[in-house]
């Protein structure tokens, strides 16, 4: 009895032991990056807390102001962003600016002001763009360069700003409005995120990466401002920003609204303005709009915009399996992973009991909660939750990772799959996410969910349209509620399929989409193109619903003429450039980047090979040698945790300690399963000993 006693101490003690070691390195690995993250940083690392110099002579915060224009006609918005630049130091200084902007965004021009001169800005190949400015730069010329590292992070660089110089920089672009379910949105994205750099990421060494950031609650100090003015063609109905506190004047019976700013509300510039708002009846500027070239020889363009049928009822929809990949980093600690977790439980508890799910929770590392999709019964749905509620956020963002894993899961053979993905965004390896979805479309399809005040809405709607899925973007705790239904309605049925457009008496080329997906949630058909010729026929658009055959057409006469729309120029080029985009990140090759390039200088527009550059030509800075260069800080987005940066600033030796990995807490989570499970057995023994 001695001996089998002895035995139990030395399992309960090597079990003991196996367990302290597990929680030892548990508690060391946060150490050892703490130890890693003092080391000095690399420029092209990460993001970083900013530290203002000492030194009074530079100005560190030469941004002094954003204001913005916008102007929405119909279903096109019209955007001009004035930066106001200020150099209130005793140096020339060097102005860098990272900012976002919207995925929709076709930039076509930039204006520079300066000491009473105008300067227009012309588009140019990126290299040769950069070599004109560092060479205005060097000549002691001021110069403004507009480059976009990706279709919603653009960089200012204003070179040469003298002591007491004030320089204002405009942009100016054009956006297309598509509703959804009957409902307008105009996004203006404030403030860039800090991105987790991924070594994985063809953008590991991009210098835009690790910007400057302000500790959390810390204002810009730049001023922000934004009006906005709608005309619409009939009444407009509720309107309305979830995010920011606003003014509202309406005119002319409703049709026209002007919009801006309440100034005695919080800071403006930590996340992304969205405005919604609705037209009388529920109705959407459906229909045919044509613009004729204003010159002989010009191109005429044309968009349709067709509204589809209803949704068919949830009862006729097939069961589905579904796999929800959430994202538990350290930038989703507090609210954005709050939020995730409410939206969470609202998108399970409206699975049907014939549906299977799995969630795959992810940050450096991954955990699936189950081995194989369960039921959606309410036990399983809540148990999944119960493992959810437990993460607070923590570590880094390995995406590419957790898809791989998504995609080698197998499923049966009849059984049709849906990702959903949960995430703020915040990685730099949108390329090589896009290019994985796409390779496996044929394995399930996916919808995207970007959860923060400032997402990466680029990855959200790339990964969206890889899937052939659709982008959310929740922005409030509120928002939850209504976009958790929205999906439910959406992924019932698509609406309308085997879409097909065709146009009858007028000659088109150069359509945009060239094929038509289906058409899911209530959002429009969309086609963009050109025509020539005289101005008659009609267009015919045909597909199939859930209650037969379907089929709309619009008459194309003076009316459908829009001399004003000089706009579809530059929104048909954009849209043909994502599309050439898409394709490029799945195949690559330089074919693809040259015709990139010359449909940005064709029609004169921001891509991600052609940049605008404005040079003053008169020398101003007669010791450009002794300029210095700044990078303007972005504050941290609202409701984003410092540990989205490690939780360590610049020059400071204060960490926050996050949650660990979940495959660290799965381990600690088994072995002391096991030290409990031997204690048990042990105690058994000794009874069953001590009784016989």
């Amino acid at each position: 009895m001695e001996r089998h006693r002895r035995r139990a101490r030395r399992l309960w003690l090597g079990t003991l032991l196996l367990a302290s070691l597990c929680f030892v390195l548990m508690i060391a690995s946060p150490a050892h990056a703490q130890q890693e993250q003092r080391q000095p940083r690399q420029k092209t690392e990460s993001p970083y807390f900013f530290v203002k110099s000492d030194d009074p002579s530079v100005d560190r915060l030469p941004l002094k102001g954003t204001a913005v224009d916008v102007k929405i006609a119909g279903v096109i918005a019209d955007v001009r962003v004035t930066q106001t630049y200020r150099n209130e130091g005793t140096r020339p200084i060097e102005a860098s600016y990272v900012f976002p902007g919207s995925t929709r965004a076709a930039v076509n021009g930039l204006t520079v002001r300066l000491a009473g001169r105008v300067v227009e800005a012309q588009i140019r190949e990126k290299q040769q763009a950069r070599q004109e400015y560092d060479s205005a730069r060097q000549q002691g010329k001021t110069a403004a360069l507009l480059e976009q590292h990706l279709p919603n992070v653009f960089q200012m660089k204003v070179a040469n700003i003298l002591p007491g110089d004030e320089v204002q920089v405009e942009l100016r672009y054009n956006e297309l409005l598509v509703p959804q379910a009957g409902s307008y949105q105009f996004v203006f994205p404030t403030v860039v995120g800090p991105r987790y750099n991924s070594p994985r990421s063809e953008l590991s060494q991009a210098q835009w990466v690790s910007q400057p950031t302000l500790r959390a609650g810390e204002a810009s100090g730049a001023a922000f401002s934004m009006k906005l003015a709608i005309d619409a063609p009939v009444a407009i109905g509720e309107l309305r920003s979830l995010t920011h506190a606003i003014d509202v004047q309406r005119s002319d019976e409703d049709r026209r609204a002007h919009v801006v700013l309440n100034a005695a509300g919080e800071s403006a510039d930590n996340r992304d303005f969205v405005l919604d708002y609705r037209l009388s009846g529920e109705q959407i500027q459906s229909g045919l709009m044509l613009y004729p070239g204003q010159s002989p020889g010009a191109e005429n363009f044309f968009l349709a915009m067709v509204q589809p049928p209803r949704s068919v009822p949830a009862e006729s929809v097939s069961p589905r399996d579904y796999i929800f990949v959430v994202d538990i980093s350290g930038s989703m600690h507090g609210f954005p992973l709050d939020t995730a977790k409410a939206m969470l439980e609202r998108l399970l508890s409206g699975l049907r009991p014939s549906d299977t799910f799995n969630v795959l929770l992810f940050s450096g590392s991954s955990k699936m909660l189950s081995p194989h999709p369960v039921p959606a019964s309410r036990a399983n749905i809540e148990q999944a939750l119960d493992v959810i509620r437990s993460y607070a956020g923590g570590g880094s963002t390995e995406l590419i990772p957790a898809l791989k894993r998504v995609y080698d899961e197998p499923k049966a053979d009849k059984v049709s799959r849906t990702v959903v993905v949960v995430t703020d965004g915040y990685v730099t390896v949108e390329r090589e996410a896009f290019e994985l979805v796409r390779k496996n479309l044929s394995k399930a399809n996916l919808f995207a969910f970007g959860i923060g005040s400032s997402v990466n809405r680029h990855l959200i709607e790339g990964l969206a349209r890889a899937g052939m899925g659709e982008p959310f973007v929740i922005t409030d705790p509120m928002q939850a509620t209504r976009e958790a239904a929205r999906f439910r309605r959406m992924i019932e049925s698509p609406v309308l399929t085997q879409v097909r457009a065709r146009f009858e008496g007028l000659d088109v080329y150069d359509v945009e989409p060239r094929s038509l997906p289906d058409v899911l949630g209530e959002r429009p058909v969309i086609l963009f193109g050109k025509w020539r010729g005289q101005p008659k026929g009609r267009l015919v658009i045909e597909g199939q619903s859930a209650e037969g055959p379907w089929r709309q057409q619009f008459a194309v006469n003076a009316s459908t003429l829009q001399p004003d729309a000089a706009a579809l120029r530059s929104l048909w080029a954009r849209h043909r450039i994502a599309a050439l985009q898409d394709q490029e990140s799945l195949q690559g090759g330089g074919e693809l980047r040259e015709q990139i390039t010359a449909l940005g200088l064709r029609y004169g527009l921001l891509t991600q090979y052609t940049s605008f550059i404005a040079v003053d030509q008169v020398v101003r800075n007669t010791a450009p040698a002794d300029s210095t260069r700044v990078d303007q800080p972005l504050p941290l987005p609202k409701g984003v945790s410092e540990l989205a940066l490690g939780g360590q600033g610049a020059g400071s030796s204060a960490d926050v300690p996050g949650t660990p990995e979940p495959e660290t807490l799965g381990a600690v989570a088994v072995v002391l399963s096991m030290l409990a499970m031997l204690r048990r057995r042990a105690r058994r023994n000794d009874t069953r000993r001590l009784t016989s």
